[in-house]
């Protein structure tokens, strides 16, 4: 096995243990939160650090709240409640900074597009495209939903490309 080989099934790894790393960071954060009293100016600050660097990342990465969904999303998988997902987040300042980060990034989801089969796979994993199609990651004149504001980067639809064609890496800012 190669290194580009073990790179990938490394971050595959990683994506797919994501809810397992929210868990730990989003107790660790309530922790500081409720037991240290660390000002939630602090963990506001953090949000819009991770934001700048790498996008919408706290709610799917990091936040206890957003934990808690998904756990209830997994209970009750219908196509309505997934959209309970994006509620919560009309109260939190976080969401809302970082979202708005998602464009300017320095962290983003690319497409190379050069071993792309146009499969869809990643569009079927991404909630955005899911519910809205006028969005795609791999169809050209669609919205990229990964430069969306309500993109979490859960990172689903990089971890189920087949072609590796989708990568969360430095942001290309100059477009082709």
């Amino acid at each position: 096995m190669n290194k580009t080989s073990k790179k990938k099934g490394a971050s595959k790894k990683v994506i797919s243990n994501r809810r397992i790393i929210q868990a730990i960071i989003g107790v660790i954060v309530f922790i500081a939160i409720q037991f240290f009293n660390i000002s939630l100016w602090y963990a506001l600050l953090a949000g819009v650090i991770a934001g700048l660097i790498f996008g919408k990342v706290f709610c799917r990465w990091m936040c206890p709240l957003g934990f808690i969904m998904e756990v209830f999303m997994n209970i009750n998988p219908e196509e309505k409640f997934k959209q309970t997902y994006q509620y919560h987040k009309l109260g939190c300042p976080i969401a809302w900074i970082s979202g708005i980060l998602n464009k300017i990034s320095i962290f983003g989801i690319n497409f190379t597009g050069n071993d792309c089969t146009h499969c869809g796979v990643c569009d079927k994993a991404c909630y955005i495209s899911t519910l809205n199609n006028e969005f795609s990651l791999h169809k050209k004149g669609k919205k990229n939903p990964a430069e969306q504001f309500s993109c979490s980067k859960c990172l689903q639809c990089v971890a189920v490309c087949p072609s590796d064609s989708l990568k969360y890496n430095f942001r290309n800012f100059i477009k082709k």
